[in-house]
């Protein structure tokens, strides 16, 4: 079968690998359709993986398909019936997983596509707890977007951030891939969504999903920008996954008692903070990683509901490698989805 593996750092090769043989008690096989690229996907063709692994790995994070077949004690899914899996090997039966709160797992065996082979490949075998159903009329492409781009959009939000109808919000990168869902799905709830841009070319494509104001922070000073659409109220909400760049800033634009989220140091991981500022005005920072699987369900349930990704570029599986060096460019408007 095909699958993508980086044999070296920012090495990708289309491989020919054996299948899996047939899935084992407690598992089923997929046969992947879609694969949505992410972050996590170029830190790992760069080679920062923060901890060992074993090249060459087959890539690939975030992604859908259907099921090809299903082993003892499955019950819950059919063969042909269309899934996502989630993108963490947790262990099931530790405290946080029998929560619900599947990305606190304190066993978890690694990050598909990340420290063990991920999904890019025509089949795959997973246990069948890891693996969600997609419900009717949400198409295979979109549905790939599901388990990390959405779903953490969804976490960091609603359940860290706490963010409230008619609230203001401030997004980063808004044309990014977790950008554009975060735009949508804070004005779904009736918040005022300002939102920044590296590009004047992304300008219309956030407004057209809700944003209601917009600073390319290539020209203007975002915290100035910011503090001057709120009045020097500040924002609620910061949703930050930029980093070194913007973190601080970030802080300066929150109204007292204002939440900042993060989930990203694209621009870095290193910052400074004041002190003096954090406790006197009361901020609140979330740190944010990964979802849950109730997360991917809801996420799903929005794009049944009509909520769907945007889509910046669909390439095929030879060119996935052009499509991370894309990404890596900050051109990228939504997602990039690799096709089977």
């Amino acid at each position: 079968m095909r699958a993508l593996t980086l044999v070296a750092d920012r090495d990708l090769a289309v491989s020919d690998l054996p299948p899996p043989p047939p899935p084992a008690a407690g598992e089923v096989q997929i046969r992947v359709a879609a694969v949505a690229l992410n972050h996590i996907d170029v830190w790992g063709y760069r080679g920062m993986a923060f901890v060992k692994r074993k090249l060459p790995i087959v890539v690939g994070a975030e992604a859908s398909g259907t099921i090809e077949a299903v082993g003892d004690g499955v019950t819950r899914f059919t063969p042909g019936q269309k899934v996502v899996m989630y993108g963490a090997l947790t262990c099931g039966h530790c405290k946080a997983c029998l929560e619900g709160r599947d990305n606190f797992c304190e066993n978890v065996g690694g990050l598909i596509g990340f420290h063990v082979d991920g999904f890019a490949r025509e089949l795959m075998n997973i246990p069948a707890r890891l693996v969600i159903p997609v419900p009717d009329g949400v198409s295979l492409r979109d549905a790939a977007c599901a388990p990390i781009a959405f779903s953490t959009v969804q976490h960091m939000l609603f359940d860290n951030a706490k963010l409230q109808p008619g609230e203001t919000i401030l997004v980063h990168a808004g044309g990014s891939g977790i950008g554009t869902v975060a735009i949508m799905m804070a004005k779904a709830i009736g918040c005022t969504v300002i939102t920044t841009v590296g590009d004047d070319s992304k300008i219309e494509g956030v407004k057209k999903l809700g944003a209601d104001y917009v600073i390319n922070y290539r020209n203007d000073r975002f915290e100035h920008e910011t503090r001057k659409i709120t009045k020097k109220k500040g924002v609620d909400v910061v949703f930050e996954h930029v980093g070194a760049d913007t973190f601080n800033g970030s802080l300066l634009v929150m109204k007292r008692g204002g939440r900042l989220v993060t989930c990203g140091s694209t621009s870095g991981p290193t910052a400074t903070i004041n002190l003096m500022q954090l406790f006197q005005q009361q901020y609140r920072i979330f740190g944010s990683f990964g979802a849950t699987m109730t997360n991917i369900a809801e996420s799903l349930d929005k794009m049944a509901a009509g909520m769907l990704p945007v889509i910046d570029t669909e390439v095929s599986l030879d060119d996935v490698g052009a499509a991370l060096k894309r990404m890596e460019s900050r051109q990228v408007f939504g997602k990039i989805i690799v096709h089977f």
